[in-house]
């Protein structure tokens, strides 16, 4: 909704944890304190504020009381009261219903290949994108090993592509030099994002199960047919399950099983905004 837009970037920050803990009690209140936060507004007219995270829900509706804008919170501002103007929540979050909420199956993002690797004329390939441990799953390499074994048996005629993030496990960065990838990005090494160019090249796009993020991007953009690999989970329940299960049922993913699906259907998030409440 916003694309095309211009835009000014306002870093937004609490003046310590106590001033974040009563802007919890301040917002329930209707209360909205330029003092809690440090915030440099630009000169300017503007037509909405854009928020993204707990740090800058309280800002966001501050500023915009000030100018007498709308306010539009992305992610589900939890903690905050939920009368913002828009607010732009992810199902697995399990928002409640309000006539102000827009409700995605994914996280909002945007995705755009940056040529960071390219793909060799007549070549077919297979993307593994690997996230790490977290509260909610772990990472086993040896698990891991025997999983990436059996890709490089189900797709002799493909190259693969691998890249990590900063939770991976030492362990699971060391074992994929036991495979011959035609790329390997390690995030501890190299620092960069693949993941777009990873999936507007690949035939199947191989995720690990702890990222939404990772998921999100997967299911809205390429043509890949989407695979989750399992984890170990340490904590039943999670959002990421519920997503995982929410995307199965539509087509979107298949979760490996030793044998790959073909679930390649692609969400617009385009439509579901549109579709969605509007804060002008």
């Amino acid at each position: 909704a916003l694309r095309g837009c211009r835009y000014r970037l306002v870093p937004v920050r609490f003046r310590g944890r106590a001033a974040k803990a009563l802007s919890y009690l301040f917002d329930r209140f209707g209360l909205y304190v330029t003092g809690l936060f440090s915030a440099e507004v630009p000169p300017g007219t503007f037509r909405a504020a854009v928020a993204a995270g707990s740090e800058t829900y309280y800002a966001a509706r501050t500023v915009a009381r000030r100018l007498g804008i709308p306010v539009v919170a992305v992610m589900l501002p939890k903690g905050y009261r939920y009368d913002f103007d828009l607010v732009v929540a992810q199902e697995p979050d399990r928002p409640p219903q309000r006539d102000n909420l827009v409700v995605l199956p994914v996280n909002l993002c945007r995705v755009e290949p940056q040529g960071i690797v390219t793909a060799e004329p007549g070549a077919r390939y297979v993307s593994v994108i690997l996230g790490g441990d977290s509260k909610v799953f772990a990472m086993d390499a040896e698990a891991l090993r025997r999983a990436l074994s059996r890709l490089f048996e189900l797709f002799p005629e493909h190259r693969f592509l691998v890249t990590t993030s900063r939770r991976t496990p030492p362990a699971v960065e060391e074992l994929l030099a036991d495979f011959p990838f035609a790329s390997r990005i390690v995030y501890s090494q190299n620092p960069i994002n693949p993941i777009p160019d990873f999936l507007a090249m690949s035939d199947y796009g191989f995720i690990s199960a702890d990222s939404t993020s990772m998921i999100s991007e997967a299911v809205i953009f390429g043509t890949a047919a989407v695979e989750i690999l399992p984890l170990r989970v340490r904590r039943e329940g999670s959002k990421h399950a519920a997503m995982v299960d929410h995307l199965a049922a539509l087509g979107c993913l298949h979760v490996f099983d030793g044998a790959p699906g073909d679930r390649r259907r692609k969400i617009d998030l385009g439509e579901y905004l549109k579709a969605g409440p509007s804060c002008a």
